[in-house]
């Protein structure tokens, strides 16, 4: 490969303010974090030193709790904290950089080195963290051959460009230059990808080098495999490994020995819990598991860090996916059963943990911060704003892109959310005829009508076929939702919308107008309330917006809101997207509200977007406690229940429900 880092590196427009600041940093003498080899050991400041960290992701926290968990970290007795960087959260549109509000990583930075916790920074540019395309933005899809995460020209130009911007933010906040920054982790989890490019890790290198400095610690995190280790590391980067409960201590220590002979053992990912798929079991990993083996890895003087310490949630359409033998989307809530719950609860595993850390360090002195209060604000009713069809002058103003064939999300620039593809029926068609995604095109969900009045569903890998009547021009709706792009394995160029042809029996659709659907603008603007549009009050098949109104009561405590009997789709409070709710699919029956979300003195506006099939008594209820683990079995087109009814009725109970009102759930 040519010199590319050179050409790269000298083409950005960036360079001449990099080294200024570089030129200009601060250095603290007297302040070092490094590796004795000699003894196996960190050592911060000269001294021998043992980091027991937890994972915490300020991009799934609301801003004003940034501190609150925090502080709940360092009092169980952490000294670190390991913060991923997702890419797409600071430039989602190309060229376009925002490190403001609940992305001021500088901030939250500021507040752990407040705290007393140093850092463990996972820039990536590729993070995994079961976070929409690993935190890729999904913009690099526009070229349509690029390969990630590889040397490819495109992905390092635009790699470098991002690097340039966040790794001068980052230079300041190394513990070596006055900040808590200890180290920093390259790539992630590299070994796990197909492409084992090491002129890609050798870039990357040279890229953290240049703009970090030459005394900063430099590691990568790789599986307990040969195979993840040998195409994970690099000569010059600290070969660390990552292993859970189910997981021989000795073996997978061994196997970085392997790797780094000498220096500390380093597992950076052990597993407290695991993550949600929609339609799986609630994950838990066992306390007593989790204690005893995080007790004999510091015996062996081992740094460990807990992943995840704060799950947090997946806000808005921040979700990742899975693609093994079909696409699996992660749920709403990334509680993945840690120390700290969603909404930053202390449990019995973080009790736990804290007895486990009081034998190898003392434990600040205090109590341990409560958790945030909860509220049951009870039901809100909603009403009918509209169907998708009905409203597309104000979810898509600029109108329609025209195409003879389809064009995914990528190609339009409409990265999240859905996208509405519009065409007519070619012919009659007076009996069911096959509507067919011939190259399971369908990314991930699409929702069908025939003029307006809704026909189904498709679905990638598992539903690509569906009946359709009707006459020769009557209008051919198809709204298509993006679940949340693949975070992990060889199918990361997860393109959205249609990616192929559809075909009518023996008819390729063609003439298609495409809307890109801007819904999150429109609620922001409180342009979707109800009797500002559509006929207000009954309820319907397909995609609909229905909006109502939480009534204040004086507090703006935490909340979840449930929606029984409803479908599936997403919610909005006060312009605030939760994510996606799917309780016939489970196991996440709630969505988790932060106080912060709403109003103590002012009307709370509650939009709903319905993808399938709203209840006829259009309630939500806000209820003061989650539910995550309700889980069910499809079989089908039905679902069967596994747990009993008898368990329903003391589920609803036990959160406030009148037993008059189960019939209307």
């Amino acid at each position: 490969m040519k010199p590319l880092i050179t050409f790269v590196l000298l083409s950005l427009c960036l360079l001449p303010i990099i080294f200024v600041l570089v030129s200009t940093s601060f250095k603290a003498d007297s302040r070092s974090f490094s590796i004795d080899y000699k003894n196996n050991c960190f050592r911060k400041d000269g001294k021998p030193f043992q980091y027991i960290s937890g994972s915490i992701h300020y991009s799934r926290i609301p801003r004003e709790y940034w501190k609150d968990r925090l502080l709940k970290m360092y009092m169980t007795g952490l000294n670190a904290i390991q913060v991923y960087v997702p890419w797409n959260f600071h430039e989602t549109l190309q060229g376009v950089f925002n490190f403001a509000g609940d992305r001021d990583l500088e901030y939250f930075l500021n507040l752990a080195n407040q705290t007393g916790l140093l850092v463990i920074l996972r820039p990536g540019p590729y993070i995994c963290a079961e976070w929409e395309m690993g935190g890729l933005p999904a913009w690099l899809l526009q070229k349509p051959n690029i390969i990630l995460r590889s040397a490819d020209t495109e992905y390092l130009k635009a790699t470098s460009v991002w690097f340039g911007v966040l790794l001068t933010k980052m230079r300041p906040w190394l513990y070596q230059n006055g900040g808590n920054i200890i180290s920093v982790q390259v790539e992630n989890e590299y070994g796990s990808y197909f492409a084992c490019d090491y002129n890609y890790m050798r870039h990357l290198h040279n890229l953290f080098r240049l703009f970090l400095g030459e005394d900063v610690i430099l590691f990568t995190t790789d599986g307990n495999t040969d195979k993840e280790m040998i195409c994970g590391t690099l000569e010059g980067l600290y070969a660390t490994i990552d292993f859970g409960t189910d997981t021989n201590i000795t073996a997978a220590f061994i196997r970085q020995r392997r790797f780094e002979p000498k220096g500390p053992l380093v597992n950076s990912e052990f597993y407290t819990g695991w993550l949600d798929h929609w339609g799986d079991k609630h994950a838990s990993v066992d306390t007593v598991k989790v204690s005893k083996m995080l007790g004999e890895m510091l015996s062996m003087g081992a740094s460990v860090n807990m992943y995840m310490f704060e799950g947090g949630t997946n806000f808005g359409y921040w979700n990742g996916a899975d693609h093994d033998t079909r696409f699996r989307s992660v749920v709403t809530s990334y509680d993945y059963n840690a120390p700290l719950s969603e909404a930053g609860d202390p449990t019995d595993k973080l009790l736990a943990i804290r007895d486990v850390i009081k034998n190898f360090r003392d434990i600040p002195v205090g109590p341990m911060p409560p958790a945030t209060p909860k509220f049951a604000y009870g039901f809100v009713t909603l009403q009918k704003v509209g169907n998708i069809s009905s409203l597309l002058d104000t979810l898509s103003p600029q109108g329609p892109v025209q195409s003879q064939y389809p064009l995914t999300f990528e190609e339009i620039k409409q990265y999240y959310g859905s996208m509405l593809y519009r065409t007519t029926l070619p012919r009659n068609v007076p009996e069911p005829t096959p509507l067919i995604s011939p190259l399971n095109g369908i990314h991930d969900r699409a929702y069908v009508s025939v003029n307006g009045v809704y026909k189904g569903l498709m679905e990638r890998d598992t539903a690509l076929v569906m009946n359709v009547t009707g006459q020769q021009g009557d209008q051919l709706d198809i709204i298509v939702e993006n679940m949340g792009r693949v975070n992990f394995g060889s199918y990361i160029n997860d393109n959205k919308g249609l990616l192929g042809n559809l075909i009518l029996g023996n008819d390729v659709l063609t003439d298609w107008s495409i809307y890109p659907l801007d819904i999150d603008t429109a609620v922001a603007n409180g342009w979707l309330q109800a009797g500002h549009s559509g006929s207000g009050m009954e309820a319907g098949d397909g995609p609909m917006i229905y909006s109502g109104t939480l009534k204040p009561t004086g507090l703006a405590w935490d909340t979840f809101v449930k929606l029984n009997g409803w479908t599936k789709g997403q919610v909005w409070v006060n312009g605030v997207n939760l994510g996606r709710y799917w309780p016939q699919r489970g196991p996440q029956q709630t969505l988790y509200v932060p106080g912060p979300f709403l109003s103590a003195t002012q009307p709370n506006n509650i939009t709903v977007l319905e993808l399938e099939r709203a209840p006829s008594h259009r309630r939500i209820l806000f209820m003061d406690r989650p539910q995550l683990n309700i889980y069910f079995l499809r079989n089908g087109k039905n679902a069967k229940k596994k747990i009993h009814t008898k368990m329903l009725k003391l589920i609803f109970l036990l959160t406030n429900l009148r037993s008059q009102d189960l019939d209307a759930h």
